[in-house]
């Protein structure tokens, strides 16, 4: 992906810069520009543990532990050290780990500490709602273009921005530098927006749309599927309701008049055939 900054954020770019640069600990290194062997898995828990150093450096902690950093990140510590320790840090007993030095590792990593431009093309309900989202802007990302195909929508203005008409598309990746395009339109219409992304040289794509998209080598796409999510949710809802009903059911109390009801329709049930003991 292509940026244009420089590797370190400043005050105002909502990444805090470290008092210092030396590490916190021992073994700790400077990126050096090559490619780290970190595990997928790590990757994805990365962006957990700079939201909650971010928090924690907004009330003015100055450093944490790796149990309460992995407590507020939902981890335990020993997955915690471990995904730090591809970056180099480990900590130093007895201390902990510098929050904003940590802060700064991890969004130099993530590629936080650059300027990336994002292209939002469908400009929908969901589409409005991600181009007026001000959390981008604090992480590194500039929503650079607003693109959509509806004539109704072209020309108005979305969080500052003229939304423009698709048959644009790969100038504004090109004036703009895009380097991520953000897919928030209907189903329909996504794989054709991916295959123009790709072609106008854009290798990270972040897919809204309720469509199975692909993409050749070497493009990255990430998918976000609020349907499925819901979904998922629900079927964990109905497991818990049932194994509440069920555990009620056990529970209850059958009263005597209930039982006299079911001798009179089925008759008495043997002690020795119901396998029950009495």
């Amino acid at each position: 992906m292509r940026a244009s900054s420089p590797e370190r954020p400043s005050r105002g770019s909502g990444v805090p810069t470290p008092r210092r640069r030396r590490a916190s600990g021992r073994g700790s290194a400077e990126h050096d520009g090559a490619p780290r062997g970190i595990p997928e898995a790590s990757i994805a828990r990365l962006p957990l543990y700079l939201r909650a150093l971010v928090a924690m450096a907004d009330r003015g902690i100055t450093s944490v532990s790796s149990e309460e950093l992995a407590g507020a990140s939902g981890v335990n510590s020993a997955k915690l050290r471990k995904d730090l320790s591809h970056l180099g840090s480990y900590g130093t007993r007895g201390v902990g780990y510098e929050v904003d030095y940590l802060v700064y590792q991890i969004s130099r990593e993530l590629g936080l500490t650059q300027d990336w431009a994002v292209a939002i093309i469908g400009i929908g309900n969901l589409g409005r709602a991600l181009a007026n989202y001000g959390g981008f802007a604090t992480r590194g990302f500039r929503t650079a273009c607003l693109i959509d195909a509806d004539p109704n929508q072209v020309g108005q203005r979305v969080s500052g921005l003229a939304v423009r008409h698709l048959d644009d598309l790969e100038a504004l990746i090109a004036e703009h530098r895009v380097a991520i395009g953000v897919i928030a339109t209907p189903a329909g219409a996504a794989q054709e927006v991916a295959d123009r992304l790709v072609a106008a040289g854009v290798r990270s794509v972040l897919n809204f749309a309720p469509a199975v998209l692909t993409v050749p080598p070497g493009v990255e796409l990430r998918k976000v599927d609020l349907s499925t999510e819901l979904q998922i949710l629900a079927f964990h809802e109905q497991r818990r309701v049932s194994a509440v009903a069920f555990e009620a059911a056990a529970n209850a109390v059958v009263p005597d008049d209930v039982g006299d009801v079911i001798d009179a329709e089925l008759g008495p049930v043997a002690p020795a055939a119901s396998g029950l003991r009495v």
